[in-house]
C-alpha cells in the first residue's frame, strides 16, 4: 500500500465515522423508549469552519414536538426530557397548550435545565421531575434585549418624576405591557387544572412579572416555596439517555473524569506500634 492510499484511507475513515456514530447514537435513542419525546438542546459546530452555533426553542421544535404528540394515541402517557436555554415564545407556546390538550399523563424531566420557553413547556405537564440540582427560569417576555417589566418601569418612573418620555419609548411601554398581559394568561391557562385558579393566577404573576432577571436559575427549593410540587426521584434512565445526546466536540474538554462510579476506600487501619523488648 502506498503512502498516498494510505492518506486516503484515512481521510476516508475520518469523514465516516461521525456519520456511524450518529447513526448507533439513533439506534440507542430510538431503542430506549417508545413513548420518549426529546427536546434537548446543545451548542453545536458548523460542519468546516468549527464556530459554535448555539440551539433553543424553534418553529421547527414546535412542528416536530407536536406531530410527535399527534402520532401518540391519547390514552398513551407521554415522557418528555426537557434541556433548553428557551427559545421563541411563540413555539413554546404551541407546545405548552397542546401538552396541557393531552389527556393521558405527560411528565417532564428536567436532568440539568429548562429555562425561559422551557421553564413553561414544563408547567404544562402534569407532574415535573427534577434533578436536585436542576433549575427553571423566569417567564418574563423579552423585547429584543431589554426585560419588558423593565421598560414598564422606566416609564413609569419617568412619568412620576415628570420626566420628557420619547414616543419611540412609549410605544415600547405599550408593547411591553401586552407582552405581560398575553404571557402571564398563557402561563395562568397552563396552571389552572394543576393548581387551581388561584395558585395559577399567583404563580403567573411570580413568573411574568420580573421578579428576578431573566437568567436567574429556580432551584428544587425556590420552586417549592413557590408553592409548585416538583418531583425529586430522577430515573437513572434518564441519565443515560442524556448521555446519547454529547456535545459536540471541539478540542479537549474543560471538565475531566474517570467516568466510573466512585465510592470512598474503606478505612485503613492505623499501622500500630512495634512492640520492643526490655
Amino acid at each position: 500500500m502506498h503512502a498516498s492510499d494510505l492518506l486516503w484511507f484515512v481521510f476516508l475513515l475520518t469523514a465516516v465515522a461521525p456519520m456511524v456514530q450518529r447513526r448507533l447514537r439513533d439506534l440507542q435513542r430510538v431503542r430506549f423508549g417508545t413513548r420518549v419525546i426529546a427536546l434537548i438542546h446543545r451548542q453545536e459546530t458548523m460542519s468546516l469552519l468549527g464556530f459554535p452555533l448555539i440551539r433553543y426553542i424553534d418553529i421547527q421544535d414546535s412542528e416536530e414536538l407536536l406531530r410527535a404528540l399527534r402520532l401518540t394515541a391519547e390514552e398513551v402517557p407521554i415522557d418528555i426530557i426537557l434541556h433548553t436555554p428557551g427559545g421563541l415564545a411563540l413555539a413554546a407556546e404551541q407546545i405548552a397548550h397542546a401538552i396541557c390538550r393531552r389527556r393521558a399523563k405527560v411528565t417532564v424531566y428536567v436532568p440539568h435545565y429548562a429555562m425561559s420557553g422551557g421553564t413553561l413547556i414544563a408547567l404544562a405537564a402534569d407532574e415535573i421531575v427534577m434533578d436536585p440540582n436542576a433549575v427553571l427560569g423566569s417567564l418574563d417576555p423579552q423585547l429584543g434585549n431589554r426585560p419588558a417589566a423593565s421598560i414598564v418601569r422606566a416609564v413609569d418612573w419617568k412619568t412620576e418624576h415628570a420626566q420628557d418620555i420619547e414616543d419611540e419609548t412609549l410605544i415600547l411601554a405599550d408593547i411591553a405591557r401586552k407582552a405581560m398581559l398575553q404571557l402571564r394568561e398563557c402561563v395562568a391557562a397552563v396552571l389552572i387544572d394543576r393548581v387551581g385558579p388561584e395558585k395559577a393566577s399567583a404563580l403567573a404573576d411570580t413568573f411574568t412579572h420580573g421578579e428576578w432577571t431573566h437568567d436567574h436559575p429556580l432551584n428544587v427549593e425556590t420552586l417549592g416555596k413557590l408553592g409548585l410540587p416538583v418531583n425529586t426521584d430522577m430515573p437513572r434512565e434518564i441519565y443515560e439517555y442524556m448521555r446519547l445526546f454529547p456535545q459536540a466536540s471541539t478540542g479537549r474538554p474543560s471538565v475531566q473524569y474517570v467516568p466510573l462510579p466512585y465510592r470512598s476506600p474503606l478505612p485503613v487501619p492505623s499501622p500500630q506500634p512495634k512492640r520492643t523488648g526490655n
